[in-house]
């Protein structure tokens, strides 16, 4: 059947107070009873998952879950677990009546929870129908997810946490906004290795300098405290890919982050220390001598 995505309470003071300041009267939407209902065809919300690519191995989180559809479909056609939030009694109870009936109740939870409260550490997927105002207020709670955990956002962005992947899809009855279009925008969240690292390598004093700008980063390299050596590169969830001041290469660097170290599993330059060394972050008095 044909579900409706609801915004949340949350959600309608956000559009009421963005419209106050755009001159605009907010009129019912300031009252916190009045949800505005924004209607997502199925087929969006399909795009939607498979551009996070779920799968039965998932554990999918949606904000602001209206009836439960993200997270009964992620169950039903992907095989994942998932649990929805939502401010509303009346769509949480519909969700676990919706769930019931496909048939998806065991692996699937739904939570009357205000989504900026909600732990989000167990997720592997986040999917979001938010304001602009509200995914930036979540910004730095994502990026503090498991590196590997994907997000997907309908309509919306994260501002200057450029998306790793994007799709425009057609909705010709889509009820707001003057294009009939759905952008939908993924992220992975990339580890957290900005700072210093030392290593060692065939009796070698490795530096590796991060510096990180959401999953693009550069860094420079140096061997016994020679003259550094330039890279370029990106985060793909725990793997940093870097090439040579930014020049194309048959082997591009690759380091492997694992928790509190990075892995060097493959250089790009063989007069350089070999794959296999291991990088650890500075202490205040700098990379020791090996």
């Amino acid at each position: 059947m044909t579900l409706e995505r609801p915004s949340c309470r949350r959600i309608a003071r956000w559009l009421g107070r963005a419209l106050v300041g755009l001159g605009v009267a907010a009129g019912p939407l300031q009252a916190a009873d009045e949800v505005p209902f924004i209607t997502t065809p199925d087929h969006v919300t399909l795009s939607m998952l498979e551009l996070a690519g779920v799968g039965a191995s998932d554990h999918l989180i949606d904000l602001g879950s209206g009836d439960g559809r993200i997270v009964i479909t992620a169950a039903k056609r992907f095989g994942a677990s998932g649990l929805g939030v939502e401010i509303v009694p009346d769509l949480v109870a519909r969700s676990i009546v919706t769930a019931r009936q496909a048939g998806v109740e065991q692996r699937t939870e739904f939570r009357v929870q205000d989504l900026f409260t909600t732990d989000l550490s167990a997720a592997t997927v986040i999917t979001m129908y938010l304001l602009p105002e509200v995914n930036l207020a979540l910004r730095p709670r994502l990026q503090q997810l498991a590196p590997g955990t994907r997000i997907v956002s309908h309509d919306w962005d994260l501002g200057d946490w450029l998306p790793d992947a994007s799709r425009t899809i057609e909705v010709p009855d889509k009820p707001v906004g003057r294009e009939k279009l759905s952008r939908l925008y993924l992220w992975v969240v990339p580890a957290q290795v900005n700072g210093v690292w030392c290593g060692t390598g065939a009796q070698q004093r490795l530096q590796l300098t991060v510096r990180q700008q959401h999953q693009r980063f550069d860094a420079s390299l140096s061997r016994s405290g020679e003259a550094a050596l330039n890279l370029l590169g990106r985060i793909d969830g725990t793997r940093l890919v870097a090439l040579q001041g930014g020049a194309a290469a048959a082997s591009p660097w690759l380091w492997v982050a694992a928790g509190a170290e990075l892995h060097l599993a493959q250089t790009g330059d063989a007069a350089w220390s070999p794959a296999g060394a291991r990088f650890v972050r500075a202490p205040e008095s700098g990379c020791p001598a090996p």
